[in-house]
């Protein structure tokens, strides 16, 4: 792991773990996934590592769709862009760099996948209201973090941060050895 202040991020040289036929079996993306994610979604994957999820969502959305592959470090896009380039998914998911200390996405989406990424972000205050902005009023943002790097305290108090910014627990799916929430805003 390499340091980003006092937290960790997954380096590339590590990426093909966060890729391979174990995981599919045990965090299969379509699974997780297919009840929250239709075809014409603009998806983010924030914190996308390798495209392990894009490329699975990308097919979700099909042609009229599209996913925003964001991640901080540029090699891991670049394993997302070597994935997909020359094939029909190349269309629908845009590469984007995130800066040290924001998302930096203009478009409005549907849904935000943020998968065991939110534990290595300092400031998570400035990154959920950025998400805030970012999402459409009726869209979702699916949090999904390591039970192995994240106690339970840690994960509930993150999660009511979230709900005091104007979001509700839509729903608490399983994930093989993860903590989960899916929220949404709040009816006015």
């Amino acid at each position: 792991m390499i340091k980003s202040g006092n937290k960790r991020i997954c380096p590339v040289e590590n990426a093909g773990g966060l890729d391979n036929f174990v995981r599919k079996f045990l965090q299969n993306p379509l699974k997780i996934l297919k009840p929250y994610i239709s075809k014409g979604m603009t998806v983010l994957d924030l914190g996308c590592g390798p495209g392990y999820f894009s490329v699975e969502i990308a097919k979700m959305v099909s042609e009229s769709g599209k996913v925003i592959a964001a991640d901080l470090q540029k090699g891991m896009l670049e394993k997302v862009r070597n994935k997909v380039e020359g094939t029909d998914l190349e269309q629908r998911i845009e590469i984007h760099k995130c800066l040290e200390d924001k998302i930096g996405v203009i478009d409005r989406v549907d849904f935000i996948l943020a998968f065991y990424m939110i534990h290595e972000v300092l400031n998570q205050q400035k990154l959920f209201e950025e998400m805030k902005l970012i999402i459409k009023p009726d869209g979702q943002i699916y949090i999904i973090e390591p039970k192995f790097h994240v106690p339970k305290k840690s994960f509930e108090d993150m999660v009511g941060r979230i709900i005091d910014m104007g979001f509700e627990i839509k729903d608490r799916p399983k994930v093989f050895f993860s903590r989960t929430v899916l929220f949404k805003m709040k009816n006015k």
